[in-house]
């Protein structure tokens, strides 16, 4: 049985993100609003909820799952090192719509899919999801929907395409312009886009100071 909350007020919000953290710490999941589109998220050092979660939307390990955290300093004891260069993209971008690969923490005990040594992680502009977080820590969050279908706007269509397979939905209102987080990859010395999206090329070489190779 789903619960959904009306996060835009300010009673029920608070209802609500008691709801969504008692969910994640007792290994559900949790619909949640962002900055680009709705996400599904589960306690990200919990195999058994991440495995959930990946059932829920109908895919497989080959596409792990990104991580999303509350504030710049959670990085630090994810990754094995912050580059310089993540920092200047942090400090840039974050909170909003840039997502950073980084070779994560080799003691870190969690399965988030076949990711190779490597985790993606954002920090998104919306004041409910940074509540959430703050709240239970780093999360394992996908769009909210099924594989191979549109990404949910409003909580009501990640409801409907969700359904009970999730415990609690936090309706932040619409979402804003369902546009995709950007994603570089600083694994391998130089940053590569993995994907264009909310940040543009032209704003990463501003603050890098260098051009920024396509994914190949």
């Amino acid at each position: 049985m789903s619960t959904v909350f009306d996060c835009t007020n300010p009673d029920k919000r608070e209802a609500g993100l008691a709801a969504a953290a008692n969910t994640v710490r007792a290994g559900g999941l949790v619909v949640l609003p962002t900055d680009t589109v709705y996400g599904i998220g589960a306690d990200a050092f919990d195999a058994n909820a991440v495995r959930a979660l990946l059932a829920a939307k109908g895919r497989g390990p080959d596409m792990p799952v990104p991580v999303l955290v509350g504030s710049w300093s959670t990085v630090d004891g994810l990754v094995m090192s912050v580059p310089q260069q993540a920092r200047a993209l942090i400090e840039a971008f974050w909170p909003g719509g840039l997502s950073l690969v980084l070779p994560q923490a080799p003691s870190l005990n969690w399965n988030l899919g076949e990711t190779r040594g490597t985790v993606n992680l954002r920090m998104p502009l919306h004041p409910v999801a940074l509540d959430l977080l703050r709240e239970v820590g780093p999360m394992a969050v996908s769009s909210a929907n099924r594989t191979g279908q549109p990404p949910a706007a409003t909580a009501a269509e990640a409801e409907e395409q969700l359904g009970d397979r999730v415990q609690t939905y936090l309706d932040g209102g619409p979402s804003g312009d369902p546009v995709p987080s950007t994603i570089v990859d600083l694994t391998q010395g130089n940053p590569r886009v993995l994907r264009d999206g909310a940040v543009t090329r032209e704003q990463l070489t501003d603050v890098l100071g260098v051009e920024l190779e396509a994914d190949r």
